[in-house]
């Protein structure tokens, strides 16, 4: 079970943090990622963090800006996200999967666990 939370309302230029709790199971072997999908458009990609090795993805338009991370201690997955564009506006969802294939990652179809989502609003 995944339980997403920091959403919020903020102004461009503006940072927040976003959480991800995972329960039930470990997260060893796993990929979390980071999707968002604003009204009428598809879900779409934003960072992915491999748990094992770190290794992190990113959609091109949030590199330099959001920083996805993880706490093995807490099992949690965290997504830092500064300089906040109007653009950014979506309800982030937090998703999971094991032994994920490295192509597969910025897939959402390819992740079987989700987050409820968390709206982001940033006002310009």
């Amino acid at each position: 079970q995944l339980q997403a939370c920091g959403g919020g309302l903020v102004q461009t230029g503006g940072s927040l943090r976003l959480s991800c709790a995972a329960s039930e199971r470990t997260l060893r072997n796993s990929v979390m990622g980071w999707f968002r999908q604003a009204p009428g458009q598809e879900r779409e990609f934003v960072a992915a963090i491999k748990w094992n090795s770190g290794h992190t993805f990113y959609k091109d338009s949030v590199k330099g800006r959001f920083t996805i991370s993880r706490d093995n201690a807490k099992n949690t997955v965290s997504l830092q996200m500064n300089s906040l564009k109007p653009e950014d506006t979506a309800v982030y969802y937090c998703a999971a999967d094991w032994n994920m294939i490295q192509s597969s990652i910025p897939t959402a179809r390819m992740y079987n666990y989700w987050g409820q989502g968390t709206q982001v609003t940033v006002s310009s």
